[in-house]
């Protein structure tokens, strides 16, 4: 059986700075260059794009090599080996979605050693993401081989030197990197509503080799936006009496209905000019988003990624009654996001589906209006990518039924939210 060695890097000019990352995969035996990935990734810190760029390295051993291919990751990141070796603690929030997503992908995989290694051993991946910085410093993207191509943006940024970065959490030498292709009783009570209302999916960042390029951070946002409007659908029968409500059907109760048509007449009215209403697939957000379609004239496109959560055998219980019956699958549920209720669904997975359409729509329908119509774990999803928030923060969200927020979307991947939880129309 063949085997791996992935050699992975990443770095920031400021820390935070424009930063980058990148990785190659070799052949074990003979260290024959099988694949190579970098790229420029907008502004954040020396750990975020040491952790991009192990993520790039495990994404291309599983393109290689398939499932269950052995593979050596070697760092020059004490940080993140230590961390992903499990001798260290991830104490930095903002890390834990990537770790997540790094430990997903390392168990599809059989990991043989996570190695530290000097810089001096790491200058191949290095290399790679230095590459993909300076590329995105004149205004270009990254391309295997060296070679740089047009910047998906429309403002060209003005050229940067190469200047040393500085190195943030992990404590290794100062220097610029880069590489390619995340009262808590108090709230849980409050998220025992219908569609768990106020406990969101804390999430894996979900960016791979395969997503589109996500922008830089040398250039200012683009003045076309695409814009998402984000409407939770009207009151059921489970979120009166504050029950988990996943993919059962539930139907709109009259003040629900209500609430699905003061929220239809304000979308129809100034300031307002929808171009696109996508729904989930579930009862109650589409008889919501049909309010909303007779009054504008706009069609509705249902999509299955913005459903709700699969809570499974918990569907249509209180959170007393969980918590009663299923103590330790609770709590395992509520501590990390790569566990499912019994029968039911991640809220890592929620999020995987939910990143998907959120690109599918803003690149179908760029520079255009769309209201999306949901329940509260992808919606606070949403917002919680628009911000780069960590985990925790959305249990520090509450959604009201049938609110509106807003996130825009820009050409050069920068998102900026608006407004949130807007229920003037309801008053």
């Amino acid at each position: 059986m063949s085997s791996y060695i992935i050699e992975a890097d990443g770095g920031s000019r400021g820390n935070p700075g424009p930063a980058g990352y990148g990785a190659v995969v070799m052949d074990a035996t003979d260290r024959q260059v099988l694949a190579e990935a970098a790229e420029a990734i907008g502004v954040t810190t020396n750990n975020v794009a040491e952790y991009r760029g192990l993520i790039a390295g495990l994404t291309s051993v599983l393109a290689v090599g398939g499932e269950d291919a052995q593979v050596a990751v070697r760092m020059d990141s004490k940080l993140v080996i230590e961390q992903m070796a499990g001798r260290w603690k991830i104490k930095n929030e903002g890390l834990r979605p990537l770790a997540l997503e790094a430990g997903k992908l390392a168990r599809r995989l059989r990991v043989t050693e996570w190695t530290w290694i000097p810089r001096e051993q790491n200058r191949h991946a290095d290399r790679l993401a230095n590459e993909a910085m300076d590329a995105a410093a004149k205004g270009l993207t990254w391309k295997a081989g060296g070679a740089a191509g047009p910047a998906l943006t429309d403002s060209p940024p003005t050229p940067t030197s190469a200047a040393s970065g500085t190195r943030g959490d992990s404590g290794t030498s100062a220097r610029s990197r880069s590489s390619s292709t995340s009262t808590q009783q108090t709230d849980l009570l409050d998220v025992a509503a219908a569609d768990i209302s106020d406990l969101s999916a804390p999430s894996a960042s979900l960016a791979t080799t395969q997503q589109r390029n996500r922008g830089t951070g040398w250039a200012p946002p683009t003045r076309v936006a695409t814009s998402l409007l984000l409407l939770r659908h009207g009151e059921t029968p489970l979120s009166v009496d504050r029950r988990f409500s996943g993919l059962g059907d539930a139907e709109l109760t009259t003040k629900g209905l209500a609430q699905a048509s003061a929220a239809a007449e304000r979308l129809s009215r100034e300031p307002y000019h929808l171009d696109v209403i996508v729904s989930s697939p579930l009862k109650r957000a589409r008889q919501t988003a049909e309010a909303v379609a007779q009054r504008t004239g706009v069609a509705v496109e249902v999509d299955d990624d913005l459903r709700e959560a699969d809570f499974g055998v918990w569907e249509g219980h209180t959170f007393t009654e969980v918590q009663r019956g299923w103590p330790a699958e609770l709590a395992a549920w509520l501590a990390d996001p790569t566990t499912a209720p019994p029968d039911g669904e991640s809220f890592e997975a929620v999020a995987e589906r939910v990143k998907r359409a959120e690109e599918r729509l803003v690149e179908r329908y760029e520079g255009r209006t769309v209201l999306i119509v949901s329940h509260v774990t992808p919606i606070k999803t949403l917002l919680r990518f628009a911000l780069m928030a960590p985990p925790a923060a959305l249990y520090r969200m509450h959604l009201d039924l049938a609110c509106l927020s807003l996130i825009e979307h820009y050409a050069d991947g920068q998102s900026v939210v608006k407004s949130f939880n807007d229920t003037f129309h309801l008053r």
